[in-house]
């Protein structure tokens, strides 16, 4: 018994990626283009269940949706060698387009295609034995990809609450973009990514070309090359629910691995091993060497530097004949060369997963995926983007043409900053910050007058730093921070009726009689 996953494909992003993805696997499966098996191994067949439906015949269907709001995308993978394989329902398209507005992939164009695409949803869901979840690949700079597809992400949230859905998001890039108003779409999409999404792979068009000319030394890449790169991260992810191996993997428990917090599901992803054209025998695929190339920054699908922040987990899945041990041991000398690269409150943060089936033309592949604070640097340059053009309410009346509220931008915008604050990163910034707003304390003090009264009200963090830092004090250990928060008590006769207390920071808590204190103490 399989557990099944639905793959679905919004815009001309999303559509291109998942013709790449969908090419990869039935390679993987031994599916030909026309849904026939013409594999060797029995392996290759024993959990197909997992993007294939099986149809008359000994036909391999693919359990995917293809949504767009134009038909040009779609029709060229209608004409396409991959044509045959899909089911000619699971084609939903419209024909007016979204023209690169969120709004009108959201509120009007999107809204009246979605009941379709639920229903197409639907059945291919009840036609899984067991559903493990659905995969979502889409762009958020664009108008279908993150409209509708955030759109779509909602409305399978409320549909399937207990189903894991994971999505293959393209995030802006800081020199390639392609639309103007890719801050507007961008977050207005994370809103509805943090929110409704378990998963979120972030992928960037400038890591993708930058992989393709300094590693793999790629001439003039197109978007097939970089499409390529995004497939083997998605194959890999799955690999374990479709191959047997030594140590199992589903998507279910990547998350519970890897999210220590509900908001912080944005992962960096990256693929092992990537060499030039006619390098390969020049390197060797041991497990120390994949490892190595797998946490370079180099190699990292998003564009930002892992070594500017700490990993709060990570997962390694490698493929092929390779020992377990030997795979433990490697990981934990990355964990113990690397110890200011990973946060020391996490102790064992690194998950591993062993298939046995390495992918065609390889006998040694590993996915990486790491969930990082660095991954705040691509909402940063979205936000300062948006900002700058909100500002001057630039383009915004396309968007409120489409019956959005203007208030709707800068309240979303708000969410995104409280999911990723603007705090310090590194071990040194963040010590000398929290030390900073420790010392501010009242100048009109004496010590003969007032007695510090202890109040422990949390056991791991300090209260005082919570309430300044909501996601750098959770990077650090409790050891900077005093964890139990001090409130400074009058205990001889005092002028003012009520009592004056030290803060940490600001004034978060009312004033309290001194009877209540003395009562309680």
């Amino acid at each position: 018994m399989s557990r099944g996953i639905v793959s679905l494909q919004a815009g001309q992003c999303g559509n291109q990626i998942g013709a790449a993805f969908w090419e990869t696997i039935s390679e993987e499966h031994g599916i030909d283009y026309s849904g026939a098996y013409i594999g060797e191994s029995d392996t290759q067949l024993e959990r197909a269940g997992v993007y294939y439906s099986e149809g008359s015949a000994g036909r391999y269907v693919p359990r995917a949706v293809l949504l767009d709001l134009e038909p040009g995308v779609v029709d060229t993978i209608k004409s396409s060698k991959l044509g045959g394989l899909f089911h000619p329902d699971n084609f939903i398209f419209g024909q007016s387009g979204a023209g690169n507005n969120w709004a009108k992939g959201h509120y009007t164009e999107g809204a009246e295609l979605i009941e379709g695409v639920m229903d197409v949803v639907r059945r291919e869901a009840e036609g899984c034995d067991v559903l493990q979840g659905f995969q979502v690949s889409h762009s958020l700079g664009g108008g279908t990809g993150s409209g509708m597809g955030s759109l779509l992400v909602t409305k399978i949230r409320e549909e399937f609450p207990d189903r894991m859905l994971c999505t293959y998001s393209v995030m802006p890039s800081p020199k390639v973009s392609d639309t103007v108003v890719e801050p507007y779409n961008c977050t207005l999409s994370v809103h509805q990514l943090v929110e409704s999404a378990d998963v979120v792979f972030s992928i960037d068009n400038e890591a993708l070309y930058n992989i393709c000319a300094n590693t793999l030394k790629t001439k003039n890449p197109e978007h097939h090359d970089l499409n390529k790169l995004i497939s083997s991260v998605m194959s890999g992810v799955t690999c374990s629910l479709r191959f047997p191996g030594q140590l199992n993997a589903d998507m279910r428990k990547l998350a519970v691995n890897l999210i220590p917090f509900p908001r912080l599901h944005f992962f960096m992803v990256g693929h092992a091993p990537l060499s030039g054209i006619g390098t390969e025998q020049y390197k060797s695929l041991s497990i120390p060497e994949l490892t190595a190339q797998m946490f370079d920054s180099r190699n990292m699908m998003a564009d930002c530097d892992p070594r500017n922040g700490r990993y709060l987990t990570a997962a390694a899945y490698f493929r092929g004949k390779v020992s377990t041990k030997e795979v433990e041991d490697e990981m934990r000398k990355v964990q113990d060369k690397h110890s200011n690269h990973f946060v020391e409150w996490i102790p064992n943060n690194t998950k591993t997963s062993v298939c046995d089936v390495p992918p065609p033309g390889h006998k040694v592949t590993a996915t990486f995926i790491g969930n990082s604070t660095t991954i705040q640097d691509v909402f940063k340059r979205v936000g300062t983007m948006f900002s700058a053009m909100f500002k001057r309410r630039a383009f915004l009346h396309w968007y409120t043409g489409e019956g959005m509220d203007e208030m709707e931008s800068p309240k979303l915008k708000r969410t995104c900053k409280i999911s990723f604050p603007n705090t310090p990163s590194t071990k040194k910034q963040v010590s000398k910050t929290v030390d900073t707003k420790m010392r501010r304390t009242p100048r009109r003090l004496r010590s003969n007058q007032f007695a510090k009264v202890t109040i422990p009200l949390y056991p791991h963090f300090s209260v005082s730093a919570l309430l300044t830092f909501p996601l750098s004090s959770l990077l650090r250990p409790a050891t900077p921070f005093p964890s139990p928060l001090s409130f400074a008590l009058p205990l001889g006769p005092s002028s003012s009726d009520t009592v004056r207390k030290q803060t940490p920071s600001r004034r978060q808590f009312a004033d309290i009689d001194q009877d209540s204190w003395q009562s309680t103490l």
